[in-house]
């Protein structure tokens, strides 16, 4: 499933340590998730026993969420293999990691849809991997947690129902913020290979769910609230 962490964070391997020396990571420094651990620890409904698969997975899926949002290069990516790494969305067809990384990175490629420009409210089209970072950043400043509720088959093929959810205690695309919990649920299926890399992730979940929440509150016109407590906008998942 991975190598742990042998210092620094606890839910994410391939942060710290001399395998990570030569990394470009996206901000100019590896993140500090020491705010959204807390949001999880604080809010989560499943503590997994120690070395169980469920525990495996959670730790996999948040370190692999970890190198897509914040490492620059390909080949800083430990989890998973560059070269077979295919990615689908709600059933779309499955793009590779340079197909990914074009869509703009950041949440983009989870956010794909095909709705008209007019009704979209939130367009991952006309958003990079910062823009589409500091918008939810700036939304959810504690960050937004991730926890895993169920594993149904794993590895190879790993199955999954997953639980992410933030604050709004920050504007969203000029919406005020409500304070409100904002949560997701949605299953996942990871593919790993026999050096348990993964090569195959295919997300399903709603995305409604996120931006309803997000867009709730009437436009208050102003989009000069601080990102977030962080100087290089480190709280994701």
């Amino acid at each position: 499933m991975g190598a742990s962490a042998a210092q620094g964070d606890k839910y994410r391997s391939y942060l710290y340590g001399e395998g990570e020396e030569n990394t470009e990571w996206r901000y100019g420094a590896p993140p500090n998730y020491d705010v959204v651990n807390k949001l999880f620890e604080e809010g989560r409904t499943k503590i997994w026993p120690p070395g169980s698969l469920e525990e495996q997975v959670q730790n996999m899926v948040k370190t692999w969420e970890m190198e897509m949002f914040h490492k620059v290069k390909m080949e800083d990516f430990k989890s998973v293999d560059p070269n077979k790494y295919t990615f689908s969305l709600n059933g779309r067809k499955p793009i590779s990691l340079e197909e990914k990384r074009k869509l703009g990175g950041g949440y983009n490629p989870l956010l794909q849809t095909s709705l008209p420009e007019k009704f979209r409210a939130y367009n991952p089209d006309g958003e990079t991997a910062i823009s589409s970072h500091l918008a939810f950043t700036t939304a959810f400043p504690r960050g937004f947690a991730l926890e895993i509720l169920q594993v149904y088959s794993g590895p190879p093929v790993i199955l999954y129902k997953f639980r992410h959810w933030g604050y709004m205690e920050g504007p969203f695309k000029g919406h005020a913020p409500t304070g409100e919990r904002i949560e997701v649920f949605g299953m996942a299926i990871f593919e790993q290979d026999e050096h348990s890399k993964i090569v195959k992730v295919e997300f399903f979940y709603d995305r409604g769910e996120l931006l309803g929440g997000l867009l709730k509150a009437v436009s208050d016109g102003s989009m000069d609230a601080t990102p977030s407590n962080c100087p290089v906008m480190r709280s994701t998942g």
